[in-house]
């Protein structure tokens, strides 16, 4: 758990200032272990979207990912077949229950999951965060 703290905070301070990044913030009530990086990604702010910045890092053969996908918006979600035995009575439409769907958009829409790997070095951050850096406004 102290190498994920350790990963986390190092991007953090690399990329505080930079127009468009947010981290995931820590509860008061807590200890987060940090076993994921996730860094929410504003395009308007920081010049370039969750997506586009993920092409680029895979595009130097450093794996990312977007934040899971919210279960409201998972396929199996959007109908069910009801069957009686081998025949089919037909298709339902069935709704998933959304609390905070609207949150969870937003994170799924701007949330990137970077490398957080406990054997990265400071060579190895310093690489993700070079490329980060490289997409903003500010370059």
């Amino acid at each position: 758990m102290d190498r994920k703290r350790e990963i986390f905070q190092y991007y953090v301070e690399a990329l505080k200032d930079v127009p468009g990044i947010a981290f995931m913030p820590e509860a008061g009530y807590g200890r987060c272990n940090r076993w994921l990086t996730v860094v929410l990604i504003t395009p308007e702010e920081f010049g370039a979207d969750r997506e586009v910045l993920r092409q680029a890092l895979e595009a130097e053969n450093i794996e990312s990912r977007p934040v899971w996908k919210p279960m409201h918006l998972q396929p199996v979600f959007e109908s069910a077949t009801e069957s009686h035995g081998n025949t089919q009575a037909g298709k339902r439409k069935y709704d998933a229950r959304r609390v905070g769907g609207k949150v969870a958009e937003d994170l799924f829409e701007r949330g990137l999951c970077l490398p957080s790997g406990t054997a990265m070095t400071h060579n190895d951050l310093d690489r993700v965060i070079d490329i980060i850096l490289k997409y903003g406004k500010n370059n």
